[in-house]
């Protein structure tokens, strides 16, 4: 290995060493109570070496969401070895909650803080959100083989169809976390979120 490649396999391990402390400040004391300067402390770096790899907070929270959507969009990857359009369908909604129930610090980082999203809007990119297109084009795949394969028959539009499917899903992930879900007896919240799924997938099939 060549020293300029050493350089950059050293930069990319600092890097994520950062992002590694960040996160795991941010789970222990919340995303506002954690300053760049209590980072470069955790892991003994100046406050100017931590500004070398991240202008700002927001980058660095703009970072640590894509790689969260990242990890969503691989969590989706399973399910198109399911067959059946539909059992894909509920499949992709299955894996939205359970990384939404087992990562909620994540989850709010994602849809919830508009610190990411103000890094987003400061680039002035023409595509400016990858990541979250990326996990988004995972669902719209689900959509478009179920338009394809002649099983979705109430909609010819995988894209508006795919939304429609996500806001669904993250409507539930938000009332679970959010306690709103306390309308039902404990034991019927789980299953009542699996029973709008499936109807949500008939719906596409056969319509109400």
């Amino acid at each position: 290995m060549g020293i300029r490649e050493r350089k950059e396999r050293e930069k990319t391990e600092r890097r994520q060493a950062i992002l590694m402390a960040a996160q795991r400040l941010f789970n222990e004391q919340g995303f506002e109570k954690v300053s760049m300067r209590n980072i470069a402390e955790t892991i003994e770096y100046s406050p100017a070496t931590i500004y070398l790899y991240f202008k700002n907070k927001n980058e660095l929270l703009f970072a640590l969401q894509s790689q969260a959507f990242g990890q969503l969009a691989r969590s989706f990857e399973s399910v198109f070895a399911i067959e059946h359009p539909a059992k894909q369908l509920e499949a992709v909604g299955h894996k939205y909650l359970e990384f939404a129930f087992q990562h909620p610090e994540l989850f709010e980082l994602m849809f919830v803080m508009n610190g990411p999203m103000q890094a987003v809007e400061a680039r002035g990119e023409t595509t400016p959100w990858a990541s979250g297109r990326a996990a988004f084009e995972r669902v719209v795949q689900v959509m478009q083989h179920g338009i394809d394969a002649g099983v979705f028959t109430r909609t010819d539009n995988a894209e508006t169809a795919a939304l429609m499917a996500w806001s669904q899903v993250h409507g539930l992930a938000t009332l679970y976390l959010r306690k709103r879900m306390m309308i039902f007896p404990e034991d019927r919240r789980q299953a009542i979120m699996e029973e709008v799924m499936a109807l949500f997938a008939q719906v596409l099939q056969h319509g109400l």
